[in-house]
Parts: structure tokens; sequence; C-alpha cells
């Protein structure tokens, strides 16, 4: 019988330049992986392929070597273990994010959470070329959001207080910016300087800052044959649902405006950006 090689790509199974040799795409979300997956991947790369697994780039487990006619058993095997296969092509890929505020001090968001709910939203969305989000904790930026089509980075917004602030300066000396200045008492930010970064508020020993957590969001991040840094339309977005419109609104633009297996790097510059950030901004400013 003659195969569908597309229809395998589509769920996961990449051809090797081995005959009849697959390298199966693992769907992880959040870089995130249970033990009682780590031992079915282990289970079934020594059965079924060389027992070796590849870690993608992109935070991704594949498992190499899987055989033709073994793909339906490896499948099987896996949803044993609450594995499924990933995806390839044209469509939303695997959701990448660094540990975020649930484990790391420096975290302005939980980005694990934010992952998941992004993966059952769009993960395998058929669209003209693939489309990559990623997702970051902080202005440390582990995880490169910029590189993305879509990346999203923690930050938090900060104002001072001065009925609590005891004058240490460790929030002038924890910025990395030069945002904040002190003189004569006073505490000064700096807003075409700050990046949001929380640095001051979680440095102060005396909780002398009032602070919001939101998302900066970059657009049209591509570093494959064609490398360019995501940008940002809004400085700072401190509402979770205005965050999805947005999203909403950018994986439709692309589907709608996209030429096949064109990134949507390229469809933003050759549609042009001005109307992008209308749509942007119209779902931003929506009640």
């Amino acid at each position: 019988m003659a195969q569908d090689y597309a229809v395998l790509k589509k769920g996961g199974f990449m051809r090797q330049k081995q005959k009849n040799c697959f390298s199966l795409r693992l769907r992880v979300v959040g870089g995130n992986v249970t033990a009682e997956q780590l031992a079915k991947i282990a289970e079934v790369s020594e059965k079924y392929g060389d027992g070796h697994v590849h870690l993608t780039s992109r935070q991704s487990i594949e498992i190499p070597f899987i055989k033709l006619d073994e793909i339906d058993a490896v499948k099987n095997a896996l949803a044993e273990g609450n594995v499924e296969p990933g995806v390839c092509g044209p469509r939303v890929r695997t959701i990448t994010a660094c540990q975020g505020s649930a484990i790391c001090p420096s975290g302005c968001i939980d980005t694990y959470s934010l992952a998941k709910e992004l993966d059952e939203r769009y993960f395998a969305r058929e669209l003209p070329h693939k489309f990559k989000f990623g997702v970051t904790g902080c202005q440390n930026n582990c995880l490169k959001a910029e590189e993305n089509d879509l990346g999203i980075k923690g930050g938090m917004k900060v104002e001072w207080l001065k009925d609590k602030c005891i004058g240490c300066k460790v929030c002038v000396k924890a910025c990395r910016t030069e945002a904040i200045s002190f003189s004569e008492g006073i505490i000064t930010v700096d807003a075409s300087k700050c990046n949001y970064c929380g640095r001051c508020a979680k440095s102060c020993p005396v909780d002398a800052w009032d602070t919001v957590n939101g998302y900066i969001i970059s657009f049209g991040g591509t570093f494959g044959n064609h490398i360019e840094k995501g940008e940002a339309i809004i400085p700072f977005i401190d509402d979770h649902d205005k965050l999805l419109r947005i999203c909403d609104t950018a994986i439709e633009f692309f589907e709608k405006n996209a030429k096949p297996s064109e990134r949507f790097r390229l469809t933003l510059e050759r549609v042009g950006w001005e109307p992008f950030e209308k749509a942007v901004l119209s779902a931003y400013n929506e009640e």
C-alpha cells in the first residue's frame, strides 16, 4: 500500500535518510515531561528505536529509527504512558516556555500555565506555514521570545510607595537600565527607560513597590533562513483576556493574508505592518 508521507509528517513522523525509518516528534508543552512519560518514552525507544532520543531545540523529544511497519504499535505504546505524537508542517507547533514564576525567582508570569492554555487553544491548527509560540517569564529572556512568530515575555509594571520606602537604594543598584534614581529621599522612575523587568520590586527589602504583572508581546520573529527579531506593538499588557484576543488576531491575520509556505514575518513585510498594528490595537481596545 502506498504511504501518504504528508499525513505521517503531520502526525509527527519525519522521514529519515535511512530507508523506511522515521524520527517521531512528541508533543511536549512548555518543556515539561512527567516521570511516567519519560519512562514510557525510554521504553519505546529501546523497543522500537535504537535506544536513544533526541532533544530538539524547541523543547520537544524525538524518537528516531522508528520502522514504517511499526508506527501504529509505537503510537499505541506511547498512549499507555500518556505520550502523544507532535506535529510538523504548516500548523501551530509545540508551545515552548521557560519555568516562569512557579519555580524561577525572576519570573513575572506563570509560563507553564499559559503554555498549556495556548496549546489547548492553538496546537496543530492548520495555517499557510508553521507558526511558533514562545513564552518566557521575564527580561532575562531565557527562551528568546523574539525568535518566535509570536513571543510572550513576562513583565512587571511598578509604582514606588513613598510611605514604605526606607531609602536603602537597593532598587537603584538592581535596575539594569538605569531607570531608577534617588535624590533627597525620593525615588524617580524614568518610564522611557523602564523595561518592566521588576528587579526593583523583587529586590526591595520592605515591599515599597506596588506591582502589576503582565505581558510583552512580540510579532514576526524568525531564526531560520530568514532571520528577523520579533517586534512589539504595545509596550505592556496587564489583561489576560486582551492577551488572548491579540493572539487570536495574529493567528487570524496570518491565516487570512499569508501565501502558502510564507512565514508570518514575510506576510507582515509584504502586506505591511500598518494593517496588522491596526488589528492588534483594535483587539487590545475591545471592551
